[in-house]
C-alpha cells in the first residue's frame, strides 16, 4: 500500500493492484506485471503498456486480464474502451478491466457492455453516516482481561495569546487540526505543542493536579485550516491534569477503522469498502 493516502495516478494505480491482489487471493489471482515495465508485444508488433496484469487458472487453461486505471477528472468514454479492446485482441488477453476515478460516460458504458469489458469506478468516498462523521467499519473487538494502570495526561484547557482582538478569538481551536506558523517560516502542527505539555505533565508526575504551563511564541501566526483563516499570537497556554485509572475489571474495546475507498464493480454488482489501512469489505447490503 502507499505510504500516504493522498492520491495521484501512480498511487491510484499501485492501489488497484493491491486490491485485485488481495481480492484474488482466494482464488489463485496472481500478478504478472504492473507500471510502466509492464508491456506486452502483440501480433502486431506492436508493444503495449498494461497498468495491471493478473493472471488466472481453472486448472487446465490459463486466463489473462489486463486493468486499465484512469485517475481522470473526466468520465471515460467509448474511446478508451476501444483502446483496451484492441490491445486485448492484439495481445491475446482473456479479459479487459477499466478502473475509473469519476466513471464512465454512457456511450462508454454501453460499448464496454458489448465488448464484454468490465468497469469498476474507484474513488475517494465522501459518504457521511447521520452524525456527519466518516463511516467507519468495525472490525472487531478486544477484550483485555489483565489488571491495568493507566496514566493519562488530559488537557482541560487551551488559552490563545492573541495579539490583535479579531473574531479569530471565538473560533474554535482544534488541536489535531489547526497549526501555528514561526517568523522562520516553518509550520509547527499544534499537536505537537499539546503533545510537548503532556510529556511535561507525565515528567512532573502530579496525579490529579491541575497544572498550567504557558509557551512564548513571538510573531506567531495561528492558522484555523477549517476556515483558512489566521491571527497573530505572542503565545498559548494549556491547563491538564494526569489521570491515574486502574482497571480490574474485563474492558472490551469496539476496533474500527475509517472507509477510504469505495470500488464499484459495475457489471458485476459488487461493492467493496477500502479501510485507511487497507483492509477490504465487500459491502453485503
Amino acid at each position: 500500500m502507499p505510504e500516504s493516502n493522498e492520491l495521484d495516478w501512480k498511487k491510484y494505480e499501485a492501489i488497484t493492484k493491491y486490491i485485485y491482489e488481495e481480492l484474488g487471493k482466494a482464488s489463485g489471482v496472481k500478478i504478472d506485471g504492473f507500471g510502466p515495465t509492464c508491456k506486452l508485444v502483440g501480433k502486431s508488433g506492436v508493444p503495449h503498456q498494461i497498468d495491471v496484469l493478473t493472471s488466472h487458472t481453472d486448472g487446465i487453461h490459463p486466463y489473462r486480464t489486463a486493468i486499465e486505471c484512469k485517475y481522470w477528472k473526466e468520465k471515460i468514454d467509448k474511446s478508451i474502451v476501444m483502446k483496451v479492446f484492441a490491445i486485448i485482441e492484439d495481445t491475446g488477453i482473456d479479459k479487459g478491466i477499466i478502473v475509473s476515478k469519476n466513471g464512465f460516460t454512457k456511450d462508454g458504458f454501453e460499448f464496454a457492455k458489448y465488448k464484454n469489458i468490465r468497469l469498476v469506478e474507484l474513488k475517494e468516498t465522501d459518504e457521511k453516516d447521520q452524525n456527519g462523521k466518516p463511516e467507519q467499519i468495525d472490525i472487531g473487538t478486544l477484550e483485555i482481561k489483565t489488571t491495568m494502570t493507566i496514566h493519562r495526561p488530559e488537557i482541560l484547557d487551551i488559552i490563545i495569546n492573541y495579539v490583535d482582538e479579531s473574531p479569530n478569538d471565538k473560533e474554535e481551536i482544534n488541536i489535531y487540526r489547526d497549526a501555528i506558523k514561526l517568523p522562520s517560516g516553518n509550520v509547527i502542527p499544534l499537536k505537537e505543542y499539546a503533545k510537548a505539555f503532556q510529556d511535561e505533565l507525565h515528567a512532573e508526575y502530579k496525579l490529579f493536579q491541575s497544572i498550567t504551563k504557558s509557551y512564548e511564541i513571538k510573531e506567531g501566526i495561528l492558522i484555523n485550516k477549517a476556515t483558512n483563516t489566521s491571527a497573530r499570537i505572542n503565545g498559548l497556554t494549556f491547563t491538564g491534569m494526569l489521570k491515574k485509572i486502574d482497571s480490574k475489571q474485563n474492558t472490551t474495546i469496539s476496533l474500527v477503522d475509517q472507509v477510504w475507498l469505495i470500488m464499484n464493480a459495475i457489471f458485476e454488482n459488487k461493492t467493496f469498502k477500502i479501510t485507511e489501512y487497507g483492509m477490504i469489505v465487500q459491502d453485503r447490503k
